[in-house]
């Protein structure tokens, strides 16, 4: 059993035999993750792609999330390794993952939110628990996110895509398997169990052909402007009240004062 150091303490990484698990260990923030975990996740998948073997690479959450998103704060745990500066989407896991050539299986254990939804959607297989929630509050931050715009209508259709983005609403495990989100739904305790069962069965095939499959099948995704996305980041008005009423705990200014529901 080996383990590995991707940056940060709240992404926990050991080694059996074939498959790196990844666990995603920040609980007092849900799972929330810094700077220095989404690039420490990308260090994870840029590990197992070092391997001349097959590896795969299980990624999970602890507690009762798998992942609440990207911390609104920017912040940094004690001891995380900062991020190289200079780098905007660059530092995201979301496309490494995505093209990865050795196989990434999300286990979503609960919550799973915001960047956290976009890992399990990105992954090759993502395995959920009947107790799995997805949201994508973006939106509500004033945050526009190109990630979605691009890559959810590809997985569950405009319409459905529309519904999910706009409304920012929270989905049961059981919608979310019905719209076609993702594609294995297990009881919570046979998690780990089945994510296992996924990574082998991927693992027997063919890698060369697996990873030429992937470049054809990542083809049907449109390009991503993250060029407006991070220009809001820095420059809008929006995502600077969004992340001031969350952190106040309060609506943003945009919210009308008399919906009725």
């Amino acid at each position: 059993m080996s383990e590995y150091d991707v940056g940060t303490q709240s992404l926990k990484l050991e080694r059996q035999g074939p498959v790196v698990w990844c666990r995603i260990d920040r609980p007092s923030a849900r799972n929330a993750l810094t700077p220095a975990m989404y690039f420490g996740l990308k260090r994870a998948v840029r590990l197992v792609n070092s391997f001349k073997e097959p590896c795969a690479l299980i990624i999970t959450g602890t507690g009762d999330s798998f992942s609440a998103g990207g911390d609104l704060g920017g912040r940094y745990e004690a001891g995380e390794e900062p991020v190289p500066q200079g780098l905007t989407h660059e530092s995201l896991p979301f496309l490494a993952i995505r093209e990865s050539m050795q196989p990434v299986i999300a286990a979503v254990n609960g919550i799973c939110q915001g960047g956290g939804l976009l890992i399990a959607m990105m992954a090759d297989i993502a395995v959920v628990s009947d107790r799995a929630t997805f949201r994508v509050p973006e939106l509500l931050r004033g945050i526009i996110d190109a990630s979605y715009a691009a890559m959810l209508p590809a997985h569950i259709g405009m319409a459905r895509a529309r519904d999910v983005i706009l409304s920012a609403r929270r989905i049961e495990a059981t919608e979310a398997h019905g719209m076609g989100l993702f594609s294995r739904l297990v009881a919570h305790d046979a998690l780990e169990v089945e994510a296992l069962r996924a990574a082998c069965e991927i693992l027997r095939t063919a890698p060369e052909a697996r990873a030429h499959t992937k470049r054809m099948l990542n083809q049907q995704y449109p390009p991503i402007d993250y060029e407006t996305m991070f220009a809001s980041l820095a420059y809008g008005r929006e995502p600077r009240e969004g992340m001031r009423a969350f952190m106040e705990k309060r609506d943003p200014d945009w919210t009308p004062n008399d919906l009725p529901v």
